[in-house]
């Protein structure tokens, strides 16, 4: 008990002020008692609460927020998936066919191509026509190599029909022309006598491949030009003016956004861009462990490194809050799509690797950082209806690796194949009580997850435990929901940095798990440390 005393004469009126502020002093002391016990009592927690509710919003999550990226950079494309001819691995022309079956797989929905930064110095009429003939150019973003554009626009869109997926063009605004971008998307998309489909057909292909996703520009803040957001916006418009619908091929045309925090960027977009002038405003950022100086390294890093990791993924929540919130005052429809067509790790690339290939191996720690950041989008789905990872095969964040005829899938492709579940189903909202996950003084939500429901009404629930150490129990109510039956994968390994290799492949894959049973109409869930899960209900 916390006793006040005083002493020496008082008058009536400050005996009274003196017991107000007595009592005053008691609640501040009493509620501050009552913060601290629920932060030791937080603090202490090892349970989470998770409400899986009915899609009563209509929302779907779009299968385009699983799309990726290729950039002529590295040996993403050259080495990647258009390879030397006498390389003993199984091809169509020159494209690498094992890499193209894993991606069909995992349904990879849409990819992105020529960039990046390569895209606003890449000229498209550079890449068509007789290959022996193509002029090479010097790739002066990645690496100064010599680019000689034997990969173009035929052969991508061929890429992208062996992947059974959607093609995403970024067209060069920051040192292209108007009628460059005009004339490309007439030479795609048009069906009639025109100058560019009379080049298409010669070139050998009579049928336009009708291209809807075009980027108009890419980071213009930056590598793409080093605009204003006001100037950009003017450029997007009279560039957008151009890229025509032809018939069959409407566009959703997407305007270069922000990097990273940079709100003004993307309210200057919002309110000078009409609405109607594009289908999606793009946003890029990139979890750096460390500094843009000192990034870190992929693979040797200790338990701070790696909590410090999984605090700037989880700023992709309010990243994406406050992009939408902004949408929102201009847009409060939510016609424009927020396109995070750029995220994910970037460390220092593999040592003896050229440092403009941007080669990083890939950890159990990236795997954590895809899943969470996918939930993150499945429960943006109102606004995030398109994401580009970066980028998929051997640059950055991979899903694939190569070396000459080896090829390995990388814990990331393993948490792609998982929630390939979730494309365009119904979102389920969740509501999610989290223990934290501390390390020294820093404290993050231990789990994340998202929920959603197929055409099959079919339940499916990710959930990730980033805690390093401890096993979670997850306490599941499913409201209004009917299920009989749960089954479950789940990808971690022993170590949060473990990783596959050409050596041993198969290190961290996904195995079947059994940490969850049916408890009446509810779900009891243990997730083990550093993993993710993937359980489905019937």
């Amino acid at each position: 008990m916390i006793h006040f005393s005083h002493t020496g004469p008082l008058k009536a009126g400050f005996r009274e002020t003196t017991e107000k502020n007595k009592t005053l002093r008691m609640k501040k002391i009493m509620y501050s008692l009552g913060l601290l016990l629920v932060s030791l009592y937080a603090a202490g927690q090892s349970n989470a609460t998770l409400t899986i509710q009915q899609n009563n919003t209509g929302l779907t999550i779009s299968r385009h927020i699983y799309g990726h990226f290729s950039e002529h950079l590295g040996r993403c494309i050259y080495g990647g998936f258009w390879v030397d001819p006498s390389l003993p691995v199984k091809k169509q022309d020159r494209i690498r066919l094992d890499v193209v079956e894993a991606l069909r797989k995992i349904k990879i929905p849409n990819l992105r191509w020529p960039g990046g930064c390569f895209a606003d110095e890449y000229h498209w009429r550079d890449g068509i026509g007789p290959r022996e003939q193509r002029p090479k150019m010097v790739n002066t973003h990645w690496g100064g190599v010599t680019e000689d554009n034997s990969f173009g626009t035929h052969e991508f869109l061929e890429l992208c029909s062996l992947l059974d997926c959607e093609p995403y063009i970024s067209a060069n605004v920051g040192s292209g022309t108007v009628e460059e971008m005009s004339k490309w998307v007439e030479y795609l998309n048009f069906n009639g006598e025109s100058p560019m489909s009379k080049i298409r057909k010669q070139n050998g292909r009579e049928q336009p491949w009708n291209v809807h996703f075009w980027g108009v520009g890419n980071e213009s803040w930056g590598c793409g030009g080093n605009m204003t957001a006001a100037y950009y916006a003017g450029e997007y418009r009279r560039y957008a003016t151009f890229a025509k619908n032809y018939p069959g091929a409407p566009l959703k045309k997407i305007a270069g956004g922000a990097n990273s925090g940079d709100y003004s960027w993307t309210e200057t977009c919002m309110k000078n861009i009409p609405l109607n002038q594009m289908w999606g405003l793009s946003l890029h950022y990139y979890t750096v462990p460390g500094t843009w100086g000192k990034k870190g390294s992929a693979t040797a890093f200790d338990e701070q490194e790696y909590f410090t990791t999984m605090k700037k993924c989880l700023h992709m929540e309010e990243l994406v809050s406050r992009h939408s919130a902004i949408m929102d005052h201009y847009d409060p429809e939510k016609k424009v799509a927020l396109a995070v067509d750029e995220w994910g790790i970037w460390t220092d690339v593999e040592p003896g690797t050229n440092p403009g290939f941007l080669y990083q191996q890939n950890s159990l720690r990236d795997a954590l950082i895809a899943a969470t950041t996918l939930n993150i989008f499945n429960n943006h789905c109102d606004r995030v209806r398109l994401a580009n990872l970066a980028q998929i095969v051997n640059v950055l964040q991979s899903l694939i690796l190569t070396d000459k005829e080896k090829m390995l899938l990388t814990p990331t492709y393993h948490v792609f194949d998982l929630y390939k579940v979730h494309q365009d189903a119904k979102l389920l909202p969740v509501l999610l009580n989290s223990p934290d996950y501390s390390v020294g003084k820093e404290k993050i939500p231990a789990v994340n997850a998202s929920a959603s429901v197929d055409s099959n009404n079919v339940i499916h629930v990710t959930l990730v435990n980033l805690d390093a150490h401890k096993n979670i129990d997850v306490s599941t109510m499913i409201s209004n929901l009917p299920w009989k039956t749960v089954e479950g994968q789940v990808l971690t390994a022993d170590k949060f940095a473990a990783i596959n290799t050409f050596d041993a492949p198969n290190t961290v894959q996904p195995a079947k798990f059994s940490g969850a049973k049916k408890n009446g109409a509810n779900l009891s869930v243990s997730l083990p440390p550093h993993s993710v899960v993937l359980l489905e209900l019937k």
